[in-house]
């Protein structure tokens, strides 16, 4: 009599079909968040020398706490909001913000809610703060605080020079000039491209229509001294901003994206649409991959089996 073979144990296989999903999930959500991210990006920040007596210790600590969360609740319901804050001590306290033209309303809060808690952290206890995020800014001031001219330039940024190539600051320069008559038919926000440049113009909410169009005017102006023939840039007044970037394969659908400016004009939904072909590009080879992995699974647990026997 022969010796019997012992059974084999059963092999747990690895369950691929629950893995991949997990797996799968992760990545898309990576994607997501690498998409909406920008929006957060620090452009500049501008902080008062002066502090608030005892540091912001008090009355004041209080009034900004009121004020930061009037700003947060109203920015869930509009792109742009001003108000003014008593203290205790009865020194006001003037706040604002705005939001990107082409933000939606969860992006806009979530926007406004960064840039209040970038007050403290980035400025500390000072009289006064403002905050540019790519996609809104926010500030504060206590009554009396120095003020400058609307078009005043408070911060500026160029790309590469000479990276547009032959006739690029013609190109440029037309699409720059449209900004102007469009932000101000626009209800304060443009974006407009022309063969490979994007431009977008913001004024602040309240600017009258002549106001808005000559800060975008001085805007441009700047833009073109300031950065040359460089193949992007951006000019933030104190009332207004302007952004422009070339893109040498051709403005991406739905506009381009910048500093201040993202994806704009009449598209505002073309920043989505590009990540979800991507998306859909990436978790479609990511399911054919799993696929195969199943399969090799499969047929290699199929052969163990059959060498079992």
């Amino acid at each position: 009599m022969g010796i019997s073979k012992p059974p084999s144990l059963p092999i747990s296989a690895p369950q691929p079909i629950l893995l991949f999903p997990t797996v799968l999930l992760s990545l898309v959500s990576l994607l997501a968040g690498a998409s909406a991210a920008n929006i957060y990006d620090l452009i500049y920040k501008g902080c008062a020398n002066q502090q608030f007596p005892g540091g912001g210790a008090g009355g004041a600590q209080q009034t900004l706490a009121s004020l930061s969360s009037t700003i947060i609740s109203q920015s869930a319901a509009s792109k742009f909001y001003k108000t003014t804050t008593s203290s205790s001590s009865g020194q006001p306290i003037f706040g604002l913000f705005q939001c990107r033209g082409d933000l939606s309303s969860s992006d806009c809060a979530a926007c406004v809610a960064k840039a209040v808690q970038m007050w403290s952290s980035l400025c500390g206890a000072t009289v006064a703060a403002r905050i540019q995020l790519a996609g809104c800014y926010s500030l504060y001031e206590i009554s009396g605080f120095p003020q400058v001219s609307g078009t005043q330039m408070l911060y500026k940024t160029c790309g590469s020079g000479g990276g547009g190539g032959e006739g690029f600051e013609e190109k440029r320069d037309t699409a720059l000039s449209s900004l102007e008559n469009g932000v101000t038919g626009g209800g304060g926000f443009f974006a407009t491209s022309y063969q490979s440049v994007y431009a977008m113009a913001q004024c602040e909410g309240d600017l009258s229509s002549a106001d808005c169009g000559e800060c975008v005017q001085q805007a441009v102006q700047k833009s073109q001294v300031e950065c040359g023939g460089a193949s992007s840039g951006q000019v933030y007044l104190d009332k207004c901003y302007i952004s422009y970037n070339y893109y040498p394969n051709g403005v991406p659908r739905g506009g381009g994206s910048g500093g201040g400016g993202g994806s704009g004009g009449g598209d505002s939904d073309g920043g989505g649409q590009q990540t979800g072909k991507t998306v859909a590009i990436v978790v479609g080879g990511a399911a054919a991959l799993g696929f195969l992995v199943i399969c090799l699974l499969f047929a290699r647990n199929l052969m163990k089996k059959k060498d079992d026997y």
